[in-house]
């Protein structure tokens, strides 16, 4: 066999495993950049450069990035805000959806941003009762098209500026994707407002999935509520410059301060009620009551505080910052037969009890003097962090309940300001090329994880290996490819085919051909393929390298068709409970509405 048979020979075997889902995608780039150097086509360290390419750690800085803005609640606040504007209408709801959708992931990765609002779509899909299968196929639309508004939004569009720059060209601009990109996520709105009675319209749910509490059953369940208060110290309170401690507010006024809220320039930031914590003016005590009779207006009068409202809707609303969970004294517990106030759980857990129930029974009042028995269940309130290390180090109280909150609980919601403003300042650094984009990604990055926006553990834990493997994997075969032979072969083929048409038909069947190949490997690694192929045949008509590397890149992002064609759709399909189908149904139109767009407006932007 000859170079380019063996080379050939490992493509198609790499594409037929793709289409198969066999091995997995990421395994496959692992076993071709393994092969590829038994062919003597390239060299071991030619095989695995694609791990030092600089596309591939930008986008690794990109999922981080991405995960600094889940952390910190920014993705959060933005469905939140969604729901609010939508109000009633499913409409208004979806082009709210996509336009966020495509505005995020115009700065960062298509596949991180679908991670981030996978659980977003689904809490407004639950709370509005639209079903999940009209959001989640929008939602991949508009991350895919979003992939075309700028340079760094997918990984094929860094493939393929990589591939021009590896040839001597200078790449595209950060901006240069934009016209095209915003024209198509602009259509694909309407398109998707008239596409969306193609898709299921039945939610699709887990019925093994374990029902947890909410914090509102417990608030109504220990009535919480009724015996809870907020009160603000005024700057003439005598409480000013006081610790907790000193003030002993248990004993001296029946109050048990659960937590200190405290404001600052970027909003309000709750404190433990550590026996140290000195009062400030300003801050807003939230307390409960420990027994009966107690005369809460005496002490506002006496301390010089203002009452402020407090419902059982304060608790839902600090769910980030404050957490409550149920927990069972054990059987063997050093605990039985002492008080809650005895146990000292504050100032060993830096948790309070909230509540205590005896079988069916709730202690309204009176909790923190009564001695534990085996199986009393507390109802306990802190941060979410010390509950969680109560259920992994404590033998003496055994966790029963977490509250649903729990699993939207952010781990830095204070950071958000700094998370955005890490964004930003890597866009304007991408934009304006003072740096390498790659040394931007790199500078957001080491700044998200200094400014406590993500964590060593989650900053790996984000970024999507699956992926990054998988490009690099498979770019040795755009070399192998040049070596053998057989990106010429391919572009005299598309000549033949399309030359004699113009330069419009060229860049039609380069569009459809990077599209058709799509359907059966992923959208980066057709980027991989096809990039030297378009570049090619520029040079073979001695015509700018651009708007072929460009029609490239968007046929590549043009991967609605199936479920494998991007990882964007991959995600999509359970939560949507979509069949094969429904990405043809609703994918083949609009890929022809780009392929339209892209043949129009690529020649006007990059001329021939």
């Amino acid at each position: 066999m000859t170079d380019l048979q063996l080379v050939l020979a490992l493509l198609v075997a790499a594409i037929v495993m793709f289409a198969a889902n066999r091995p997995r995608m990421d395994a496959v780039g692992l076993l071709m950049l393994t092969l590829l150097p038994f062919t003597g086509v390239i060299s071991m360290s030619e095989s695995l450069a694609g791990f030092a390419d600089a596309n591939v750690v930008l986008l690794a800085t990109l999922f981080v990035i991405g995960d600094g803005l889940v952390r910190t609640g920014v993705a959060q606040r933005i469905g939140d805000r969604l729901m609010k504007r939508a109000g009633s209408s499913d409409t208004r709801l979806l082009v709210l959806l996509m336009l966020a959708v495509g505005g995020l992931g115009a700065v960062m990765s298509s596949t991180g941003v679908v991670a981030i609002f996978i659980p977003i779509a689904l809490r407004i899909a639950k709370a509005t009762g639209t079903p999940a299968g009209r959001l989640m196929m929008p939602l991949s639309v508009a991350a895919l098209s979003s992939g075309m508004i700028t340079l760094v939004a997918t990984a094929p569009n860094l493939v393929v500026n990589s591939e021009l720059v590896r040839q001597g060209s200078d790449g595209f601009a950060f901006f240069d994707f934009t016209p095209i990109g915003a024209i198509v996520l602009l259509l694909s709105i309407p398109y998707m407002l008239f596409a969306r009675r193609w898709l299921p319209a039945k939610s699709v749910g887990d019925a093994s999935a374990v029902v947890r509490p909410s914090l509102r059953d417990w608030i109504d369940d220990y009535d919480l509520a009724g015996r809870s208060y907020r009160l603000r110290v005024r700057p003439n309170s005598p409480f000013v410059g006081r610790a907790l401690d000193e003030l002993d507010l248990r004993d001296t006024h029946g109050v048990n301060v659960l937590a200190v809220e405290r404001r600052d320039g970027t909003g309000a930031e709750l404190f433990e009620p550590s026996s140290r914590l000195e009062l400030q003016a300003g801050d807003v005590l939230l307390v409960d009551l420990v027994r009966p009779g107690v005369d809460v207006g005496e002490l506002q009068q006496k301390g010089a505080l203002d009452g402020m409202a407090l419902t059982d809707a304060y608790f839902v609303d600090r769910s980030q910052d404050m957490g409550i969970a149920e927990a069972m004294v054990a059987i063997d517990s050093p605990l039985v037969g002492r008080s809650v106030r005895q146990a000292r759980i504050r100032s060993e857990h830096r948790l309070t009890v909230l509540g205590l129930r005896r079988g069916q029974t709730a202690l309204r009042h009176g909790h923190l003097d009564e001695k534990l028995r085996v199986g009393d269940t507390l109802l306990l309130i802190g941060r979410w962090k010390e509950i969680e290390t109560l259920r992994r180090t404590t033998h003496e109280l055994v966790l029963l309940d977490q509250p649903a909150e729990l699993e939207e609980a952010l781990p830095a919601p204070t950071r958000a300001p700094h998370a955005v403003a890490v964004l930003l300042l890597v866009v304007a650094l991408m934009v304006t090329g003072v740096v390498p984009n790659v040394q931007a990604g790199l500078i957001g990055v080491l700044l998200m994880g200094a400014l406590g926006c993500v964590s060593f553990a989650s900053s790996y834990g984000s970024i999507h290996w699956k992926s990054l493997v998988l490009i690099a994997g498979m770019m040795p075969f755009s070399l192998a490819l040049q070596r053998t032979g057989a990106v010429e072969l391919a572009a005299d083929a598309l000549l033949a085919m399309a030359g004699g048409a113009g330069g419009h038909a060229l860049l039609a069947s380069l569009f459809a051909v990077t599209a058709i190949l799509g359907l059966f490997v992923s959208n980066t690694a057709t980027a991989v393929l096809m990039a030297p192929v378009a570049i090619a045949v520029a040079y073979e008509l001695q015509a700018s390298p651009y708007p072929f590397a460009m029609i490239v890149a968007l046929g590549a992002s043009t991967a609605y068709m199936t479920p494998v064609s991007s990882p964007v759709n991959t995600l999509v399909v359970e939560p949507g409970g979509y069949a094969f189908a429904d990405f043809l149904r609703v994918g083949v139109p609009f890929s022809l509405v780009v392929l339209i767009v892209s043949v129009i407006l690529v020649p006007l932007l990059f001329p021939f």
